[in-house]
Parts: C-alpha cells; structure tokens; sequence
C-alpha cells in the first residue's frame, strides 16, 4: 500500500533512497578537504634575517663601501682592557675582524675576481661585566685623502634586541681618534649613562 514515508531522508529521481547521514558525510568530507588546502597554502613567517648570537652586545662600525680608508674600532671594559687590531680578545670582548678598507677584499677562483665592496667592523661583548665602556674609531690610514663618514651602532642583544647608540661621525684626516659612546652596564645588563665624553683609547694601550 502506498503512503507517506516514515523516513525524513531524500529519494533520488530514480526513486533510490539517499540517508540523510550521507550527504551530511559528504559535506563535511568536501568541507575538511577545503580546510586542508587552505592551510597547506598559507607560508610560515620568514625566518630570513635571524642571527642567533651568545652575544650581550654588538658594536658595528662601517664606512662607504669600496673605500680604501682603514678605519678602527677600539672598546674598553670596566676593568680598563681595550680591544683593537692589536689585541682582539680581552675578556669578554672581541673584535670579530679587523676591515683595512679594500685591503684584502679580493679573491680570485678560476681565472674570476670576486670582489667584497663591505667596509665593516664588528665587536662583541660575550657577558654581562658591570662598569664603564668606551668604543672610539680611529682613522688609521687615509688613502683617499678625504674625509670619511663613518656609523657605529651598539645594540643590546638580550633579553630582547634594542638600539643603545646609532649615529654617524666625520673622521678627516690619518690619526683622527673620535669617542663613539660611553655608557654603563649593571649586574643585570641595564644600560645607563649613554654620554660622548672624549677619552683617547690610543693613548691607553700606547702606555
């Protein structure tokens, strides 16, 4: 006897029964398939341009690119040990390498020169020493026979990445000594007094 059906589900055109539960399964498999596309699309955050460094503090000095000048950098630590060319580690401060201008900036492999324009320097203070520190440069050598322009930037690099000092300064002629920054450290890395109080480092490793 024909009657109405007890079930809520849909009948095809041919009259075959389609349950309810699967088309709800369809729509949710069609659905999960959409979701996993859009995530496979989606790029991770770059993670280009991360240095990871045991560094407390890194002090970088450059100059114009492809200028034969030597230009130096000296830093002094609380207990009065100065880093530059000379000596380059003295307790936790290192100078990473010593840039003499284009000296050196060349390399040739098979017949081809390659050529490293970068005039930069770069210090690094490795642990936490309370005191005073002192970072001049000095014009060594002035083949150009102009004055140079030259950036130093110290930047405090734990517990996160902060600027102490940034600024550029004019060294004019061979044997310019010029005070960068002066600035305190405490027990816990704070950073205070930042001044530019002139003291010559040539001086002090020259005694």
């Amino acid at each position: 006897m024909d009657g109405p059906s007890l079930f809520t589900g849909a009948e095809g055109d041919d009259g075959t029964f389609v349950p309810f539960t699967d088309i709800l399964f369809n729509v949710l498999l069609g659905f999960t398939m959409m979701v996993f596309v859009a995530f496979a699309l989606i790029r991770p955050d770059a993670q280009t341009g991360i240095i990871d460094t045991n560094a407390e503090f890194i002090v970088t000095t450059t100059w114009p690119d492809d200028n034969d000048d030597d230009i130096d950098t000296y830093v002094q630590d609380p207990t009065g040990n100065v880093v530059w060319y000379h000596s380059m580690q003295k307790g936790f401060v290192t100078l990473d390498r010593d840039d003499r201008g284009n000296y050196l900036d060349e390399v040739t492999v098979n017949g081809v020169t390659h050529h490293i324009a970068l005039n930069q320097e770069t210090v690094s203070i490795r642990g936490i020493l309370p005191g005073d520190y002192v970072v001049n440069v000095y014009h060594y050598t002035n083949p150009s026979a102009a004055a140079v322009p030259v950036t130093v930037k110290v930047e405090k690099i734990n517990p996160k990445l902060s600027v102490v000092y940034y600024d550029t300064l004019i060294l004019d002629h061979k044997g310019d000594e010029k005070t960068v920054v002066r600035f305190s450290v405490d027990k816990d890395g704070a950073v205070s007094d930042i001044n530019t109080v002139p003291l010559s480092l040539i001086q002090a490793v020259r005694k």
